[in-house]
């Protein structure tokens, strides 16, 4: 006990404060999660993918909204790897598609999907692809799962910038 008088005595502290520093590397030269300019910036980015570490809690939290992580929330490790596992099975199933990221909503028992795919297969295929995946998914999860697509021409039209 006297030890740990001893520690919080002002004496003690002033005379170790090399002890308490905090001895990790600086945090504002952040380089993960940032992609490295090329020489001739011809690496393009789409919007999600322009944001930096810093900035994702700001502008990127609406790509997977889910009130299970919630305090008191009862499937918060359920509700990310099911997460996971969607992103996984959309992006195999709609190979080379999307252009965007796949976007999970998750309202009361409904899982919404959605995101921009690229025209470049025709719309028996989509709708094919579109029932295909909302059946599997439903049947997985065990609750309804609908689709919200946009498709657009041409993929440079979601680029956002070079680096």
């Amino acid at each position: 006990m006297s030890l740990f008088k001893n520690v919080l005595s002002n004496k003690v502290l002033k005379n170790n404060a090399f002890r308490l520093l905090h001895t990790t590397s600086a945090c504002n030269k952040v380089q993960a999660g940032r992609y490295r300019i090329t020489p001739r910036k011809d690496m393009p980015l789409t919007y999600e993918m322009a944001n930096p570490p810093h900035e994702i809690a700001h502008r990127k939290s609406w790509n997977s909204w889910n009130t299970s992580n919630l305090d008191g929330g009862l499937r918060s490790s359920e509700t990310a790897v099911e997460d996971l596992f969607i992103r996984k099975f959309v992006t195999g199933t709609w190979h080379d598609l999307f252009l965007s990221e796949v976007i999970i909503k998750r309202q009361h028992n409904i899982v919404r999907i959605a995101g921009i795919i690229h025209r470049s297969v025709s719309a028996r295929k989509i709708y094919f692809l579109l029932g295909y995946t909302e059946e599997l998914l439903s049947f997985w999860l065990q609750c309804p799962v609908k689709m919200e697509l946009q498709t657009e021409a041409d993929r440079k039209k979601v680029i956002f910038k070079y680096i």
